[in-house]
């Protein structure tokens, strides 16, 4: 299986049809889904037949460079969780989303920050990407943390959409976290 990126603890590698009870399993706890869908779990049939095929599409349409991809520790090959950069589907290449969803078992381990930071320098120094923007609950204080490690900035407050609102914290909105190739590259240069 091809290995997408690897940082000091994981390797990314991209997600095939025979991974969808990784998905499922990851979208079944309670705790990871709270700030996605107030703990309810993603359906195993909207994984099988929507998420998998569209997680699949997206490396084609983007020609492999940029999607989804499945996480694992290099030390014993546990999966934990998965990590994304990737546009809009029609929106600009350049502009491209910073994502993970992590098990319970990896919090609290920086693999968020870890392989953010490799994905961002990934992004910016070989892919052309420009700009990278995340999303999180206003009240997801650990995502956000790991946003502003990155050198990311709160760009904007966000209004709760639609299918969040079973969210116990939704009334608080989300917000928009970016940064640009050449913050990143000021940020970059400054730590060497």
């Amino acid at each position: 299986m091809s290995t997408y990126l690897e940082s000091e603890r994981l390797t990314l590698r991209p997600f095939v049809a025979a991974d969808a009870d990784l998905l499922i399993e990851l979208d079944s706890d309670p705790a990871v889904m709270r700030y996605l869908s107030g703990g309810a779990p993603t359906p195993p049939e909207e994984i099988r037949d929507l998420a998998i095929p569209s997680i699949l599409a997206g490396y084609e349409r983007w020609d492999h460079d940029l999607g989804l991809f499945a996480a694992h520790e290099k030390d014993g090959g546990a999966f934990v969780g998965w990590f994304c950069l990737r546009p809009l589907r029609k929106g600009p290449r350049e502009e491209a989303e910073l994502g993970y969803r992590l098990r319970q078992a990896a919090w609290g381990q920086g693999y968020a920050t870890e392989v953010s930071r490799a994905l961002l320098e990934k992004g910016f120094a070989e892919l052309g990407i420009r700009m990278v923007w995340a999303e999180t609950m206003t009240m997801n204080r650990p995502s956000r943390n790991v946003m502003e490690k990155l050198g990311m900035t709160l760009a904007e407050n966000i209004p709760t959409p639609d299918d969040m609102m079973a969210v116990e914290v939704s009334e608080h909105g989300g917000v928009r976290y970016e940064i640009t190739k050449e913050q990143w590259e000021r940020r970059h240069a400054s730590a060497v």
